[in-house]
């Protein structure tokens, strides 16, 4: 399989965006290729409820928040920025799938991303970033399984 030009991976600071960090920092070294990391972010309660009653003191909160996520989720991972890597951070405003895809959008790109591990409910009713991704993508998707330590926390605790 030929090289990627660059990494984009899906950040949103769970367990397993977390695990898809890891790879994706891994690929961009053994390729030697910069990342880009993305993390996609909404209002909270969704655009149509922010366009109901726009609070731009509140949207500044949050994409101050997604900002510091997407911080720390090299924080987690790693316990800071990797230095020997060209890492480039994104924010960008809009539901995951199609951020992510706006990112990724040579052909030559790797979208890494986790593959999560919703219920059957959500995945019936909302679908996965995962699946909408390898289905839309017009470059390679690696969709990461969660970590392992994940299936031994007890449901209620797993996001």
């Amino acid at each position: 399989m030929p090289d990627a030009r660059r990494v984009v991976v899906g950040v949103s600071g769970t367990p397993s965006s977390l695990q898809a960090l890891r790879v994706g920092v891994a690929e961009a070294r053994r390729a030697g290729v910069p990342l880009l990391a993305v993390l996609a972010w909404l209002p909270l309660g969704g655009e149509a409820a922010y366009r109901h009653a726009p609070c731009p003191p509140l949207l500044k909160q949050w994409e101050q928040e997604a900002a510091w996520r997407l911080r720390n989720a090299f924080d987690e991972a790693f316990g800071g920025m990797p230095s020997d890597l060209a890492a480039e951070l994104l924010l960008i405003r809009g539901p995951a799938g199609a951020a992510l895809l706006d990112a990724a959008d040579q052909k030559d790109d790797l979208l890494v991303l986790g593959s999560g591990r919703r219920d059957w409910p959500a995945r019936l009713f909302h679908g996965t970033t995962a699946r909408y991704c390898v289905s839309h993508a017009s470059c390679r998707v690696l969709a990461v399984p969660p970590p392992e330590l994940l299936h031994q926390l007890p449901r209620a605790l797993r996001h």
